[in-house]
């Protein structure tokens, strides 16, 4: 298989990993978050509104097994795909008791055609009994775990509300990364108060680290959140498409060459979505990175320093 890209796609990761086409199939199980059930905190991040980025919980299935049922279908409609990673995507999916959340997990991969499970969470909600459930998996399907960061930086993860310390971060990446578990990490460009070199030191922190992907996007506004309200207040500033694609290609530069980009934007519902208007073409923003590494004649690991102390 041949690609022209300048950075390491998830498609091509599927594509010679497992020889074939492989899909997401995004499902929504019925977990909350320790900052909306109370135990951290009842609001949520500032930024979060589910409805803007889940679209499962638009759906009306509501049996995991309907859900991925209805999801391959739907794929299959437009894509001659025949195999699936389901993943796990709204709130915490390892926020439950262990036999509560083998019953999902069993639920997802008793389908012939799923090949493994992707499961979003939070750092601060993970153990050692639900990785070494997940990681039981292992040989029989490909496990990804997606941690929730968004930045390395103590002040802005409090101003944000997430609820947790880059401490916790690091913690869940020591207790995950000798496992057969791939690493996937989740991070914001433009965070309220972040300058690029905030921005960057995220980069060159995570660079170091023994991840296997991530997934970036540009912070986005969305309704009934208290993000909204700051903005309506013009407290926050939002970046430009420019400004954003000229951070997103610094941060790639900076990160090994194998680490792969599962995300370099998010989509969402255009009544989901009060700003920026420029996250409404996803194929815009995409093409846009490709300009700029082609304007820089760049990759993503031109500047990662482990790379160049090799050459």
């Amino acid at each position: 298989m041949k690609y022209d890209s300048h950075y390491y796609t998830f498609r091509q990761y599927l594509e010679t990993h497992f020889g074939k086409r492989v899909w997401k199939v995004p499902v929504n199980a019925p977990f909350t978050c320790p900052n909306r059930d109370g135990t951290k905190g009842r609001d949520g991040c500032i930024y979060c509104n589910n409805n803007a980025f889940s679209p499962t919980l638009q759906l009306t299935a509501t049996s995991i097994h309907q859900q991925i049922a209805e999801g391959i279908k739907r794929v299959q409609r437009k894509r001659n795909v025949k195999h699936f990673l389901v993943y796990f995507q709204s709130y915490s999916n390892t926020y439950a008791d262990l036999p509560v959340l083998k019953a999902y997990y069993d639920e997802a991969l008793a389908f012939e055609e799923v090949v493994g499970l992707a499961v979003g969470t939070r750092p601060d909600c993970i153990s050692e009994p639900v990785l070494d459930l997940l990681e039981s998996y292992a040989k029989r399907a490909e496990i990804w775990i997606e941690y929730g960061l968004q930045s390395i930086h103590d002040t802005t993860l409090k101003l944000i509300n997430r609820g947790h310390n880059f401490a916790d971060f690091e913690k869940a990446i020591e207790m995950t990364q000798n496992r057969q578990i791939q690493i996937c990490v989740h991070v914001i460009i433009g965070l309220p108060g972040e300058t690029r070199a905030d921005i960057l030191a995220t980069a060159r922190k995570i660079a170091e680290m023994p991840i296997h992907s991530i997934k970036i996007h540009p912070l986005q506004v969305h309704p009934q959140t208290e993000l909204a309200k700051m903005y309506a207040a013009g407290d926050i500033h939002l970046m430009s498409l420019s400004e954003y694609v000229s951070i997103c290609c610094d941060f790639l530069e900076l990160l090994p060459k194998d680490v792969v980009v599962q995300r370099l934007t998010a989509d969402a519902p255009e009544d989901f979505l009060i700003a920026p208007d420029w996250c409404l073409n996803k194929l815009v923003v995409l093409q846009t990175i490709d300009k700029e590494f082609v304007r820089r004649g760049s990759f993503q690991g031109k500047k990662n320093a482990q790379l160049n102390k090799k050459q």
